[in-house]
């Protein structure tokens, strides 16, 4: 018989996995942007294409994703597919507060920055609290920090105390207490090749400039088919541009591209089966570009329109961009060996996995 946590567990994932797969069903419309159109939707695509490529020559970038919507419209959207998989109403309100933030700085313009390029990249997770997940990869290290009291509250899971800790884990401690933690990245690297024996796959999780060029060029080609673009009127040097497309023709197309690739991208990249597709939303989505004297500045779409939720709710996913401030390593950060890195806990995924 399983337990009321891991019932609520199970709740969490499968919401969590819906809200993914929504959110990688708007990731395919998005990449819209990388593409020239065609002949009729010529200007108004190279609009947007040459506002990301602006990016590209940038040397840092910074950007905010969040869901603009309350609790309510959050448990419809996660809950069309009945009771049973309806959200605990204190993990809708935590979602709903949820930002995340992303920066990057490089040596170089972006578009042609190498991992040994990158000055200093930080992502940050935070809520109506404050921030629940923070990490930070500087040098050879990988800093990291989290709340793990309000995860635990929001998804009604209870976590450990630090006092709980066997004293074979006493490394871990400062992890319970919310303080910064670091870890060699190379030698983490190293022993996770060593115990696993390497993988098949791009090496390192990398996809090399051939096999990108073809991954671009085939969802260029099933974009410029199958989205249109058309630009909306702004003040102030500011410009929409809005892409239309049915995702699931759209996703179709870019996967049945993609699967001659398969055995070139990363170890884990599995792309998903035609049977998997014929799930996707049988509906148009549209994409929201706002441009300002022709730099990209916000991406919004509604992922509302991806549910099979009779009911009525909004949903907007909002990606705002601009420039990165001080990426820094923290002070005081404790380093733990990797050997005391648990490769299943939140900690050994951030660490091994290169986030949260």
């Amino acid at each position: 018989m399983r337990t009321c946590t891991a019932l609520q567990e199970e709740t969490i994932i499968t919401a969590i996995r819906k809200t993914a797969t929504a959110v990688g069903c708007t990731a395919v419309l998005l990449t819209a942007a990388a593409a020239c159109g065609t002949v009729q939707n010529l200007t108004a695509g190279q609009k947007v294409d040459h506002a990301v490529s602006r990016i590209g020559e940038q040397k840092s970038l910074a950007f905010q994703l969040d869901l603009d919507a309350d609790a309510a419209a959050i448990d419809t959207l996660a809950g069309e597919g009945g009771a049973d998989e309806s959200l605990p109403p204190e993990f809708a309100e935590f979602v709903s507060g949820l930002r995340v933030d992303v920066s990057v700085k490089s040596r170089k313009a972006l578009a042609d920055s190498g991992e040994k390029d990158l000055v200093g990249t930080s992502m940050r997770i935070t809520g109506t609290g404050g921030v629940l997940v923070e990490y930070r990869i500087i040098g050879d290290f990988m800093y990291y920090r989290t709340d793990m009291k309000a995860i635990g509250r929001a998804m009604g899971v209870p976590m450990p105390a630090a006092d709980d800790l066997p004293p074979s884990q006493k490394e871990l401690k400062k992890v319970l207490e919310g303080d910064w933690v670091k870890v060699n990245t190379k030698e983490l690297e190293r022993a996770g090749k060593a115990a696993g024996g390497g993988s098949k796959g791009a090496a390192g999780g990398e996809v090399d400039a051939k096999t990108q060029k073809k991954v671009l060029d085939a969802v260029r080609g099933v974009i410029g088919h199958k989205v249109t673009f058309r630009t909306k009127g702004g003040a102030g040097g500011v410009e929409h541009v809005v892409a239309t497309g049915n995702v699931r023709d759209l996703l179709t197309a870019v996967f049945d591209k993609l699967r001659p690739l398969e055995g070139d991208l990363p170890a884990g990249a599995e792309l998903p089966s035609a049977k998997d597709l014929k799930d996707a939303p049988n509906r148009k989505a549209a994409v929201d570009f706002t441009l300002k004297n022709g730099d990209l500045r916000q991406i919004r779409v509604d992922l509302a329109v991806l549910a099979d939720s009779p009911q009525k709710a909004e949903l907007p996913l909002v990606l705002k961009f601009s420039k990165a401030g001080d990426v820094s390593a923290p002070a005081g950060a404790t380093e733990i060996p990797v050997d005391k890195v648990p490769g299943s806990s939140p900690l050994g995924t951030a660490f091994l996995g290169g986030g949260f």
